[in-house]
């Protein structure tokens, strides 16, 4: 098993997904699948949360960004990979969700982490550059605007198009990977 993975399964196991649901979905949430958490989002399926933390590699001490924070639960594993020596800030467009996830987020006490809503913006780039960025949704596209709030030696995780991609960036530009092997449906960037 590699470090990530063991890293990866570690922030899983504290930071369980069940306080992430709404009550009336939490007897599911040990099914690998995404659940609907309202507004037309979800809580993703475990399987695929994982797969994304561990490409993403995210380094102790480190300031994130995690766009589509939805219920808070990528925001609170991000927070619980990077430390309390790091930052986390979670955006999203729904008020009801930023409110919901907000209060999720805070029952976990990573209080390095943070959820705001993102009106009239692509991420939060007054707030960067962010060594790591997490999206959860498809733009069906790498979103340059993202790509931008990425810091030199930074790396996003994301899906664009039904692909996982993983984009690299350092002095010379962009490094733009897509992983093989898998089909992912997410719900849309917008």
């Amino acid at each position: 098993m590699s470090t990530e993975h063991t890293r990866v399964l570690a922030a899983l196991d504290s930071v369980p997904r069940v306080g992430f649901l709404p009550p009336e979905l939490r007897a599911l949430a040990g099914v690998d699948r995404p659940l609907p958490i309202g507004y037309g989002a979800t809580n993703s399926q475990p399987w695929t949360v994982r797969f994304m933390l561990e490409l993403l590699a995210v380094p102790a001490g480190g300031k994130l960004l995690d766009v589509g924070s939805g219920s808070g639960w990528t925001t609170a594993l991000l927070a619980h990979l990077t430390g309390p020596e790091g930052s986390v800030l979670g955006v999203d467009i729904v008020p009801e969700l930023v409110a919901w996830g907000g209060e999720n987020l805070r029952s976990t006490g990573l209080f390095w982490a943070r959820i705001e809503l993102a009106v009239g913006r692509l991420g939060a780039p007054e707030s960067g550059p962010f060594d790591r960025i997490l999206v959860s949704a498809d733009a069906g596209r790498i979103p340059a605007e993202l790509e931008a709030q990425l810091a030199s030696g930074g790396r996003m995780v994301l899906p664009a198009a039904g692909e996982m991609w993983v984009v690299d960036r350092d002095d010379k530009g962009f490094r733009r990977v897509a992983v093989p092997g898998h089909h992912f449906s997410f719900v849309p960037l917008v």
